[in-house]
């Protein structure tokens, strides 16, 4: 009795539908993505869409796991497809499983500032936020931040409010961030003002900056407001982005400073050395 050859086997149906339902979970991931990043839709219908698309992605995997026992019970052929849908399933709901992670540690607020007595205000962005959300969420989401993020502070400089401002104008084109208020300071009539907005990175949602410049007897302060546009969860990415601009800003400050007391001292150098030398008249015997 001649033996059946393995390649002969069948392909089990269920390792041929988990890898389907893999790769379409896996193109409406990258749909949803797109439509969220170019703002083709509104975002109620991209959320639907990316949620859709993980509800295909555990699917996926449960038809794949279903058909390792079918292809261990029966000897059929389809493991490279059954590892396939687990292997895409796994890196769609990795990104979603570590938010998860990050909700149950942090407060669910989604508006962090520097100043929650007086936080930087949305003007120009205040037309583009939904309603009811352009003014500070107030004195209760200050403290659930001051538990959270401690560090978040104001960040006092001792150079000027215009070279403060440039710094940070600076690091925020450096960022690629669109600029939508760009008001140099004027002391002491007015502060320093710059609105943009940001893009998270994997999902590309928008998050509102609002960053302040305020002249002191000794320098300036810089204070900063960033607030996610929609949710009420931001996944710790507004002080994130906060902690890191300031931190970016008083290192370019720091760098300019460096490069300006060397500039000087190559000038003094230069002009020490560009003076004629006095020669005294010869002593009589």
């Amino acid at each position: 009795m001649a033996r059946r050859r393995f390649a002969d086997e069948p392909v089990s149906r269920l390792a041929i539908w988990s890898r389907r339902c893999a790769f379409f979970a896996l193109l409406a991931t990258v749909l949803s993505v797109l439509i969220v990043r170019s703002g083709i839709l509104e975002i109620v219908p991209s959320l639907a869409t990316f949620g859709g698309a993980l509800v295909f992605a555990v699917i996926a995997m449960v038809l794949a796991f279903g058909s390792l026992i079918v292809i261990w019970r029966d000897g059929s052929r389809g493991l490279g497809h059954a590892f396939t849908a687990i292997g895409i399933g796994l890196l769609l709901l990795a990104y979603p499983a570590y938010l998860g992670s990050r909700a149950y540690t942090l407060p669910m607020i989604n508006d962090i500032t520097t100043d929650a007595l007086d936080p930087p205000r949305f003007d120009v962005l205040a037309r583009l936020r939904p309603r009811g959300t352009a003014e500070y969420a107030g004195l209760y989401a200050a403290e659930l931040q001051r538990k959270a993020y401690s560090d978040i502070e104001t960040l006092s400089v001792s150079a000027t409010p215009k070279l403060a401002y440039d710094a940070a104008m600076a690091v925020i084109v450096r960022r690629k961030w669109r600029v939508l208020v760009d008001r140099p300071p004027q002391p002491p009539r007015r502060d320093g003002v710059i609105e943009a907005v940001a893009l998270t990175p994997v999902m590309g949602f928008r998050d509102d900056i609002a960053l302040r410049v305020r002249a002191e007897s000794d320098g300036a302060k810089i204070d900063v407001r960033s607030a996610s546009r929609y949710g009420r969860h931001d996944f710790g990415s507004n002080a994130s982005r906060i902690r890191s601009l300031l931190e970016d800003v008083d290192d370019r400050l720091t760098n300019d400073s460096e490069k300006a007391e060397r500039a000087a001292q190559r000038a003094e150098q230069a002009k020490q050395k560009a003076k004629p030398k006095s020669t005294a008249p010869p002593k009589r015997p």
